[in-house]
């Protein structure tokens, strides 16, 4: 049997930029993104604790180093800049495999990691 479970998440990030125009998806600074065990045009699904809103979209690979986290598209009708969200990715595998598994779950401080 193939189950889904919760394989990364980012949370409480605040979004720092709405781009309207713009193709769609979500910009998300590359340090989150290696933290977070998250690739460039992984399918999230993204959560705004301000408002409710719960929709899902494909990644970009923002630079390194900015804490960016950018809403582009429809999707930056979804959220104000200062919203706190939260990112997540599933991934699907084995039953077995996935009594195991242990998902990268960051909690960033101002959008950054801290060492």
């Amino acid at each position: 049997m193939i189950v889904e479970v919760l394989k990364s998440k980012l949370h409480n990030v605040q979004v720092t930029e709405a781009n309207l125009n713009y193709i769609g998806s979500i910009t998300i600074d590359e340090d989150l993104m290696d933290a977070a065990n998250l690739i460039a045009g992984e399918r999230v699904y993204i959560v705004n604790n301000n408002n409710g809103e719960r929709f899902d979209t494909y990644i970009i690979k923002g630079e390194r180093g900015s804490r960016c986290i950018c809403l582009n598209g429809a999707a930056a009708r979804k959220v104000q800049v200062g919203d706190t969200v939260i990112i997540m990715a599933y991934a699907q595998m084995d039953f077995e495999e996935a009594k195991n598994f242990r998902p990268s779950v960051v909690f960033p401080e101002n959008n950054q990691i801290k060492i």
